[in-house]
């Protein structure tokens, strides 16, 4: 039993000499995703595109407030004399244009966050686009992103990293 058990491990030491070496072969990288994705042309584009589209919504919420203020304003200085119906009334079109207002400002976070993402999309896939076939091209087993603190520690003689030569490949 022993010479069997001898015999088979003398026969799995050139497996695990080879395996050994494939390990050392082993390479990857890592770069930082914001780093690279603000150096990009096509982000400063899709910054200046989504900023317009936020300044049209807040344009139009602005003036949306200042027209309750105003009519609020109206509606105070003669609510004293208004007859007990008309009050009611008044009150409750400033209630449904204080509601219409709160409406549109939900409905315009969820579309101006849908645009965002929208707008962005391109960009990102264009940079991962570029992280997969450099990944490809230079033979990395994978590619991390070292943003938010994800990785801690990278052991700099075993990675590379290729934030630079991504800004330079997407530019």
């Amino acid at each position: 039993m022993k010479k069997l058990f001898l015999s088979l491990a003398f026969m799995l030491l050139p497996l695990l000499a080879a395996a050994q070496q494939s390990v050392t072969a082993f390479k990857f990288a890592y770069f930082s995703y914001d780093k690279v994705l603000h150096a990009m042309s096509d982000y400063a584009t899709a910054t200046r595109t989504f900023n317009e589209l936020k300044a049209k919504y807040d344009a139009e919420t602005k003036r949306s407030v200042d027209d309750f203020n105003s009519r609020y304003e109206d509606f105070l200085e003669v609510q004293r004399k208004l007859e007990p119906s008309i009050l009611r009334k008044r009150q409750a079109e400033l209630e449904e244009l204080m509601e219409r207002n709160i409406a549109f400002r939900k409905e315009s976070e969820r579309l101006l966050k849908k645009a965002e993402e929208d707008i962005y999309a391109p960009v990102r896939t264009k940079l991962n686009n570029t992280v997969r076939q450099m990944g490809k091209e230079s033979g990395y087993a994978f590619i991390l992103n070292t943003d938010n603190n994800t990785v801690p520690f990278v052991n700099t003689a075993m990675g590379e990293d290729v934030t630079d030569a991504l800004i330079t490949a997407l530019k």
